[in-house]
């Protein structure tokens, strides 16, 4: 991809206007940080941003402006806002799990009746001897839930079904 304008066409055109060193080879020698450039050259053949793990977009927009290159420049800043409401928005909830022990003839009513955005994580047993098994004794399981709450601060969530639940029960 040729960007007219940018530091790298400008070199490639001989401008003599551009200060630039080359070595006994006749390479230029650019004193610029190699890992970020990687993504320069990457949007200069493919016509993408692609940066790879571990990278700060921040030094990528650094020499996105030295390079010149103000596609690539608004890209990144894009990449850069995106991640930003990608953490606001990450922030405004919290995870609220919870652990519920029921009986085995419970348990498959329990999970079809799991709704209000409760979402089932994991089932487990719990460990009882075999021999203390019977048909009095059923097999009990923990069920552990989670559901995604808004973070304003306040524990009660109005949506919770348990929550209006007991709310009734201590009004009747």
């Amino acid at each position: 991809m040729k960007v007219p304008g940018s530091f790298l066409y400008r070199l490639c055109q001989d401008d003599k206007r551009l200060p630039s060193i080359k070595d006994e080879t006749g390479a230029y020698l650019i004193d610029r940080d190699a890992d970020y450039f990687s993504p320069v050259l990457n949007y200069l053949r493919h016509g993408r941003l692609i940066i790879n793990p571990g990278l700060a977009e921040e030094g990528v927009l650094e020499e996105a402006e030295f390079y010149n290159l103000p596609q690539l420049v608004h890209l990144v800043n894009e990449r850069i806002h995106e991640k930003e409401r990608s953490a606001t928005e990450a922030a405004r909830f919290k995870s609220v799990y919870r652990v519920i022990q029921c009986h085995e003839e419970e348990l498959t009513t329990f999970i079809s009746a799991t709704s209000d955005g409760w979402k089932i994580v994991q089932v487990l047993p719990v460990q009882t001897k075999y021999q203390d098994y019977t048909v009095d004794r059923q097999q009990e399981y923990l069920c552990i839930v989670v559901r995604e709450c808004p973070d304003n601060g306040s524990v009660s969530d109005s949506r919770d079904r348990a929550t209006l639940l007991q709310q009734k029960a201590r009004h009747n």
